[in-house]
């Protein structure tokens, strides 16, 4: 008897280890990739998100703080997430962007990477985790802001090692493994020309395809618009745009899947005159800004700013709860156009040696590949047959070809490459973007010429990029 009941406990130990251990299977098992089209459609569908600036900054007066500001000084006694969620709740918003790390360095969440983390301040909890917690409980989606640029662990241009790299790799991954599904990751402090970190410093490629492998239906944003031409999806999922530093979506014309963001107090973080400062104009916000936005295929994150105690300021709520009043979320926007997949490689053609045919007076090939958007090759109007010509390295393999033209001119062009021993066709026939995304079969070669065949006037390459991408 006493030994069949051993036997039969035995039994049932063993039933439940195989059965926990089938359930933990299937709740690992791989989760299955959305088409692009399908994210940037459901990202835009969104339309109206709320932006929360709450950080080490929010407790020094100032968005960029003094970079040795001890993780003391966070101290919010009122914290609650749950009011901000409401809040964003009562504005018809649908989801909400926490910054997790801004420019100081400071992690809001229980980080294994640094001990310059909320951990180690008074509050010693897990804001991350309270804010997806409050959020998905009001039925709103969860995104995440996340700074590249790091004063306080020196993560900063000139000073970049291979352990800042890791430690990006560290944190992106306990955001993206730790906080259930994200929608979104928007980064910042990248390739931008205040930050001067640019995508090779800290290499796109690597941090892309780990945020697709954490969690491949997380779009990936980097706020980059002051750069990049308003056609191409060169370094994000997303097009983005900062109003508040005089970005703007051409509204009569975007055809892009974008994000556009604005601040409802006077900046982006607290400061102290908050509670008696007028927020923006709610009226304006929804119908100047909100509205139109909408109808050019752009979601709109409005930034509201909890103050020390960890609650919105009054005249906020009220803001918000107007701002609900005045506008309601129509549904999905129109059918947005198909982008391809975003540049996310090194340009093998950054600065490369390059030649082309007659130049119009200094506007010569090196302004083609030299990483500026504004700058341009110009050939002369008497050169019957155009060209342009950039050197790679020997045996250099690539699959993609971007010419980017500041004002759509050149219509009918020819690709080629040198292998070595000659030259052989990539591409020959007619595109009319600015933006010309030339995606082929992997070759290997050691020159990339373009032969401009028809224009509208004398042609200009803006940019010209060779890439070998991965995905």
């Amino acid at each position: 008897m006493h030994s069949n009941s051993i036997t039969k406990k035995l039994f049932s130990v063993l039933l439940s280890v195989l059965i926990l251990g089938a359930v933990n299977v299937k709740a690992q098992s791989p989760v299955k990739a959305r088409p692009l089209a399908e994210l940037q459609q459901q990202f835009v569908d969104l339309r109206f998100g709320m932006f929360i600036h709450f950080n080490i900054p929010t407790y020094e007066n100032a968005d960029w703080p003094d970079p040795e500001t001890p993780a003391s000084d966070f101290n919010p006694k009122k914290l609650d997430c749950v009011q901000w969620a409401k809040a964003a709740k009562s504005a018809n918003m649908t989801y909400g962007c926490l910054t997790t790390k801004h420019h100081s360095g400071f992690c809001i969440w229980d980080t294994k990477s640094t001990d310059y983390n909320v951990m180690h301040s008074p509050l010693k909890r897990d804001v991350v985790k309270e804010y997806t917690k409050a959020f998905r409980d009001q039925g709103l989606k969860v995104m995440l802001y996340y700074s590249i640029l790091d004063t306080h662990h020196r993560l900063r241009p000139n000073q970049i090692k291979p352990k800042h790299i890791e430690m990006v790799k560290q944190q992106l991954t306990e955001l993206l493994t730790n906080y259930g599904q994200i929608e979104a990751l928007i980064i910042d402090g990248w390739d931008a020309p205040w930050s001067r970190i640019s995508y090779d410093d800290v290499p796109f490629e690597e941090i892309y395809k780990l945020v697709k492998k954490l969690q491949p239906n997380c779009l990936l944003m980097d706020l980059n618009g002051a750069k990049y031409p308003a056609e191409g999806l060169y370094y994000t999922d997303i097009k983005t745009y900062e109003m508040g530093a005089g970005q703007r979506v051409q509204k009569e014309t975007n055809k892009m899947p974008a994000l556009a963001c604005l601040p409802i107090q006077a900046n982006w973080f607290w400061k102290t005159d908050f509670p008696t400062t007028p927020i923006r104009d709610v009226n304006k916000l929804v119908n100047d800004v909100l509205v139109p936005l909408n109808n050019a295929s752009c979601n709109f994150i409005l930034n509201v700013a909890p103050n020390t105690d960890g609650l919105f300021d009054d005249n906020a709520i009220e803001g918000l709860k107007q701002i609900g009043k005045l506008w309601k979320n129509a549904g999905p926007v129109d059918k947005l156009g198909e982008t391809g997949n975003p540049i996310i490689s090194h340009n093998l053609a950054k600065r490369a040696p390059a030649n082309s045919s007659w130049s119009d007076d200094s506007s010569i090939m090196d302004f083609a590949n030299d990483d500026d958007f504004e700058s341009s090759w110009q050939s002369n109007d008497r050169v019957k047959s155009p060209w342009y010509e950039v050197d790679l390295k020997p045996g250099q393999q690539f699959n993609t070809i971007v010419i980017f033209e500041r004002k759509a001119n050149i219509k009918k062009y020819k690709l080629e490459y040198n292998d070595g021993t000659s030259w052989k066709p990539l591409f020959e026939g007619e595109n009319l973007s600015r933006v010309k995304v030339n995606r082929f079969k992997a070759v290997n070669g050691n020159k990339v010429r373009m032969s401009i065949e028809t224009s509208d006037s004398a042609p200009s390459i803006a940019e010209f990029g060779v890439y070998n991408e991965t995905l």
